[in-house]
Formats: C-alpha cells, sequence, structure tokens
C-alpha cells in the first residue's frame, strides 16, 4: 500500500521550523565557536544571548557590571566584538535572532555594519530583533529608557528596516517572559496583543510610515512565545492568539491580504518551569511543551529554541544544547508530523478551549486599552500588580500540591543521578578572568580610535534624540565611529532619562488557606516584641543587572502578608544602595535575589559594604540558582542562609527568615 496515498496525509511534508539553541556567553570569540560547533550539528538559525551589561547598555568596566560579564550572554560592547561574534558565518545567508531590547537598534546597527563589511547586501539579511520594551517593565528588568522613548526607538528601528532591511523582523513582541511573570493564558495572549497595539499605533501616528504600507509592517511582526507544560491548552492559547492578531490587524489597521495578517512566532519552551531537584525530569518536560507548539499545523511555530535539561542549574554545557537540538530534529525528521494538515480543525474541544482564551483576552485588551493602553497600564502598575497576583496564586496552588510537579510536591523519593554525580561538572562555570579581559580590552578600544570622530556622533546622537529625527542614521555613525554599548546608551541616557517601573507588589497576595501562615505570623509578632520594635524590617535586595524580579517579589509579597515591614526598591542596585537602604531602614535582615550566577561577587560586595557600614551583626540570606559548591563558599563569607530553587515552599522560606532573625540577635 502507498503510504503516501493514506488518507488525511499532505501530498508534500511541511517544511521544518527554523531551529534555534540560545547561546551566548565569556566573549565573543568563544561563542562564534560555539555558534560554529552548533550549526555543523544542524542548527538552522542562531539565537544569540547578549549579557546584561549589553541588555541595559553598560560596557564591561561600568561598576553595575561587576560579576556580570559574559555569564548569561556574550559582551557586545562596540563594533570589533560583532565582527568576532560572526567572524566566519555568512550573515547574508543566516536567519539570526538577537535577544536585545533596549539597545536594539544599537545591536542592529553594529549587525547590519558587519553584514555590510562581509559583502552583505542588507536587503537579503534574515532575522530578528526582540526589540519588546514594555515586558521588560514587567518581567525581565533590562529596560533603560521611559516608556515614550522606548517606543519611539522601536518606531524608528521599524521604519529604516522596512526601508532597507526588508526581511528583517524589526519587533518582536515577546509574551514569554510574560508566563515567567505568572500571567495565565488570557493575560499573556492579551498583554503581549496590548504591546502589539502599542507598537503598530505608534508607527502609525508618526508620520515615518505611510498608511498604504502598515500591511508591510504588520507583515514584520513578529512574536516570541512561552509554552508550559499544559500542552493542550497551550496549543488552543496558539490558535487563539493566531485568531485574535488577525482580527485586529484587519479591523484596526486595514490590512486586507490574509497572507499578511499571518501570526508568525518562534518560541522557548518554558524554562521556569524547570527544576533543580530530579533535573532528569525536565527532559519530558521540554519534550511535551515543543509538542505544544508544533501539533497544530495551523498555529505552529516556524522557530524553536529549547531549552537544556540543566537550566535550572546553571549555563548548560555544549552537550546540553546539543541534546536539545536534537529533541527538535527527531520529531521534525524522523516522526510523522509534518505529513498531515491540521490534527485539531473540527475539534469540539480545542474550539471550545480557543473559545474560552479568545472571550478572555479580547475581554482583558479591552481593560488595557480602555485604561489608554498598555503604556499608562504599565505606568499605573496594573499589568505588574497583575501579573504578581497571578504568580501568588500559582506559588500558593504549587505549595498546597493541587498543582503537582513531579519531583518537588510530589513524588520525591528519587535514586541518585549519574546526570548530576558527585564530581561530575554538570554545567559551564565563566572563568572570571572574562570579566577583567573585557574590561581591558574595552578600555584598550576606547583608546586606539579618533576622538574626534566619536565625540562628533555622539553629539549628533544626542541632538537628533532631542527632535523627532529617526535615530537610526546618528546609531549608524556612531558604530563606524568607534563608539561602545555605554556611550550609546549613556548618551540616549542624558536626553531621555532613566525609568524604574512600578514593583506590582500592592495587589500581590495569595496566602489565602495557608495554614502554616498563621503560625509564622505569630513567630513574627513574638520576635518583633522580644526586640522591642514595632514590626520585624526585611530589605528585598536585587543587586547587579538581573532584572528577573519574580521569585524577589514573590518572597516580599509573602514576608509583607506574614507580618513583616518590606522595603523592596526595585531591580539594578549597586551594593552601595544596598548598604545605604538597610543601615538607614534600619532593617532586621537582608535578603539577597540573584539569578544571573554573579552571586560570587554580588553578595561577598554586600557583605563587605555592611562592615564598612559599622553593621556586620546585620544577617543576610540569598537566593537564586546557586551550585551547591558556591553556596559553601557563601556561608563561608558570612552569609546565614542559601535557598535556590528546590526551596519552593515561600511560607516554610518566611519561617526560616525569622529564625535566622532570632539566631542573630541570640533570642
Amino acid at each position: 500500500m502507498d503510504e503516501k496515498a493514506l488518507p488525511g496525509r499532505l501530498p508534500e511534508r511541511d517544511r521544518p521550523w527554523v531551529m534555534r539553541t540560545y547561546a551566548g556567553h565569556s566573549s565573543a570569540a568563544a561563542t562564534n565557536a560555539l555558534f560554529r560547533r552548533n550549526l555543523a550539528k544542524g542548527q538552522t538559525g542562531l539565537s544569540v544571548a547578549f549579557d546584561l551589561p549589553t541588555q541595559t547598555g553598560y560596557d564591561p568596566d561600568h561598576e553595575l557590571a561587576t560579576g556580570e560579564v559574559g555569564r548569561v550572554g556574550v559582551p557586545v560592547s562596540h563594533l570589533g566584538d560583532m565582527r568576532a561574534l560572526f567572524d566566519g558565518i555568512p550573515l547574508a545567508d543566516m536567519n539570526t535572532s538577537m535577544t536585545i531590547n533596549a539597545p536594539a537598534m544599537w545591536l542592529l546597527g553594529l549587525y547590519g555594519t558587519v553584514a555590510a563589511e562581509q559583502g552583505a547586501d542588507l536587503a537579503r539579511c534574515a532575522g530578528t530583533t526582540q526589540n519588546d520594551i514594555i515586558k521588560e517593565y514587567l518581567s525581565r528588568g533590562t529596560h533603560i529608557f521611559p516608556p515614550a522613548a522606548s517606543l519611539r526607538l522601536t518606531a524608528d528601528v521599524i521604519a529604516y528596516t522596512l526601508r532597507e532591511m526588508p526581511r528583517w523582523n524589526p519587533v518582536n513582541i515577546c509574551s514569554y517572559h510574560l508566563q515567567e511573570a505568572g500571567a495565565t493564558p488570557v493575560q499573556e495572549v492579551a498583554f503581549a496583543l496590548a504591546t502589539a497595539v502599542a507598537v503598530l499605533d505608534t508607527v502609525r501616528d508618526g508620520g515615518q510610515v505611510p498608511a498604504r504600507r502598515m500591511g508591510d509592517v504588520v507583515q514584520r511582526v513578529s512574536f516570541f512565545v512561552n509554552a508550559g507544560v499544559r500542552f493542550v491548552e497551550e496549543i488552543a492559547k496558539m490558535r487563539a492568539f493566531g485568531a485574535l492578531w488577525d482580527e485586529i490587524t484587519r479591523d484596526r489597521y486595514g490590512v486586507e491580504d490574509p497572507k499578511r495578517r499571518r501570526f508568525r512566532y518562534g518560541v522557548q519552551v518554558n524554562s521556569l518551569g524547570l527544576t533543580e531537584a530530579q533535573p532528569e525530569n525536565n527532559v519530558q518536560r521540554i519534550v511535551l511543551e515543543m509538542l505544544g507548539v508544533t501539533l497544530s499545523r495551523g498555529a505552529r511555530a516556524r522557530a524553536v529554541q529549547l531549552p537544556a535539561w540543566n537550566e535550572a542549574l546553571g549555563l548548560p554545557r555544549p552537550w546540553d544544547q546539543q541534546w536539545s537540538l536534537r529533541m527538535q530534529q527527531v520529531l521534525a525528521y524522523e516522526s510523522d508530523l509534518l505529513e498531515y494538515p491540521d490534527l485539531f480543525d473540527g475539534s469540539r474541544v480545542m474550539t471550545a478551549l480557543v473559545d474560552e482564551i479568545v472571550t478572555g483576552a479580547r475581554a482583558e485588551l479591552a481593560t488595557v486599552l480602555e485604561m489608554g493602553g498598555v503604556v499608562a497600564a504599565v505606568e499605573t502598575g496594573y499589568l505588574k500588580s497583575a501579573l504578581v497576583a497571578s504568580l501568588a496564586g500559582r506559588r500558593q496552588r504549587i505549595e498546597a500540591g493541587s498543582d503537582v510537579v513531579v519531583g518537588v510536591n510530589r513524588f520525591t523519593e528519587t535514586e541518585p543521578s549519574p546526570l548530576t554525580a558527585a564530581g561530575a561538572d554538570a554545567v559551564v562555570q565563566v572563568d572570571p578572568a572574562v570579566e577583567v579581559a573585557a574590561a581591558t580590552a574595552v578600555r584598550a578600544w576606547r583608546a586606539d580610535r579618533d576622538p574626534a570622530a566619536v565625540d562628533a556622533a555622539l553629539a549628533r546622537l544626542r541632538a537628533d534624540a532631542a527632535t523627532t529625527t529617526n535615530l537610526m542614521t546618528a546609531t549608524l555613525e556612531c558604530v563606524r565611529a568607534g563608539v561602545t554599548t555605554g556611550e550609546w546608551a549613556a548618551a540616549l541616557r542624558r536626553v531621555f532619562g532613566e525609568y524604574r517601573a512600578p514593583t506590582g507588589l500592592a495587589g500581590g497576595s495569595a496566602s489565602g488557606g495557608d495554614e502554616g501562615l498563621a503560625e509564622v505570623r505569630a513567630r513574627v509578632a513574638a520576635t518583633a516584641r522580644e526586640l522591642g520594635s514595632g514590626r520585624l524590617r526585611l530589605l528585598v535586595g536585587k543587586p547587579g543587572l538581573d532584572g528577573h524580579s519574580n521569585g524577589a517579589e514573590q518572597i516580599a509579597v509573602r514576608a509583607r502578608d506574614a507580618g513583616f515591614e518590606v522595603i523592596y526598591q526595585g531591580i539594578r542596585l549597586t551594593a552601595g544602595q544596598i548598604v545605604a537602604a538597610a543601615v538607614e531602614e534600619d532593617v532586621d535582615l537582608v535578603g539577597l535575589s540573584v539569578l544571573s550566577g554573579s552571586h560570587l561577587a554580588a553578595v561577598p560586595a554586600v557583605l563587605n559594604g555592611l562592615r564598612a557600614a559599622g553593621r556586620p551583626d546585620l544577617p543576610v540570606v540569598v537566593g537564586g540558582i546557586i551550585p551547591a559548591p558556591d553556596a559553601e563558599r557563601l556561608r563561608a563569607a558570612g552569609v546565614a542562609r542559601v535557598f535556590t530553587p528546590k526551596d519552593f515552599a515561600l511560607t516554610d522560606i518566611i519561617d526560616e527568615l525569622v529564625t535566622v532573625i532570632r539566631q542573630a540577635n541570640e533570642l
């Protein structure tokens, strides 16, 4: 029997999605070598991870970059770094995704310049700059400028690429981190579409793009989504996303061509759901999550990157990334998935799920638009408070056991894992010498350029920023003059200012039904009485550039519910600022949250600062993705407790904080 003649078979297989690995660390040269190895293994696109100083507009020798250089991505400080990053990789033939937001214009300028130096026709260059600043205010925290200025930069990039790089996706609306920050499927769809509306409205009303070309703009808007382990619900979410995007672009922007209205998205499946406990379980989680964005042909991702099984432990090794790439290849090339039309068309179950999400998201989107749009919803704290509350509810369900996480709150008995056996180097360790080398290199770069050309380029950038001129031309002049990432961002900081987003703590609470919380609340009150103070005071601090604040916010919410007075000033603080706040507020405990791997630099800096300020007695606890050997070093340095992702029960953590305070005060 001819298999191709079987009922339901497509005459030709659907083409596979672009397969990427999110990669970057240490240095441009080391990352280039990793890119080459991944491409040789069958990866079909690049996805560049930049380090936090690059993402937030600082050079490697800036105070805030201490401990952060090359840890969660590759440092790119200037044109020389970008040349090294793509050395020997023909950009004209590559599809490159760059996870960069606030400095997206700058990185695109560097990328395009290197492509042109290679002889590439920019009109042929394909790829994506993430360039979604709204979700940075809500989740990742790598924003720099206020919302209006940030949207202006995005609109400028869109207008430039429409003219010069028509195959480039100039903006990638990113709901991925909204889900990590707590968004339900309804919130993820609604808040992401509200961001897309803000971007498209800015372009439509800005005067740079004629109305007749809005279809071209819409066609180049892509999305980057998250996919959790509830993969049936995720399939429905993606079908709902597509239906609403089609409706909005047709009715609000008058795009008549259905091909231009097609919902185009890439995906990284849910890193937040990966567990430190029994990390081998992450393999099946990743596979199930991949199915959520590939099973439905009509809502299938066009680019997929998968995390590695050990990302809850630290930075994955090349072998770990290869394993995740092979998962994609087995599904695409060994299975028969791509041989069939959409498996869910006509399904009553799927139709009902999609309709439910569409109805809820349409109502939530209307609420945001009635507030004045997504920028107003950010500035009032509405969106952040909604996400904090949703995440608090999710955490409470995990603690109560109603949401099962295998190996964490159920089925915790386990055999020792050979993947993390004693002596095995289960993650990549970034050499501290990387930061020293990067700082030295950027100083050498600054010394070996024409100062007059640099000054003139930066002066033009500041002057243009004070007008409505498209800033891409001035940015490209800065690139060619040898301006650095930190200098470009500093020039715009002078004009636009910086922005500190609302923390969202006011609306977050989900401790109802937590029987243990009453006991902890009683301990908090009793300890405060014994110390002769009205309330125990906890400072929650985020040192350095790590903007992933979900955990810190959940600790702050639960501590407040337990009776603590919580001082939380948001993200991106120096050690000196944290120490000053601890002394000025006369707190009983300092809690530091570090997820970027910079804990061995950031935490000792705070400990040393407290000693210098005359408060060596003030206890400090730390939470984050911290390997066991590093935890031992932190405890030896004076840290009272170290919490990692396996410590999922927030009320138990708060109870332990009370114990730390009592021990520090010999109660």
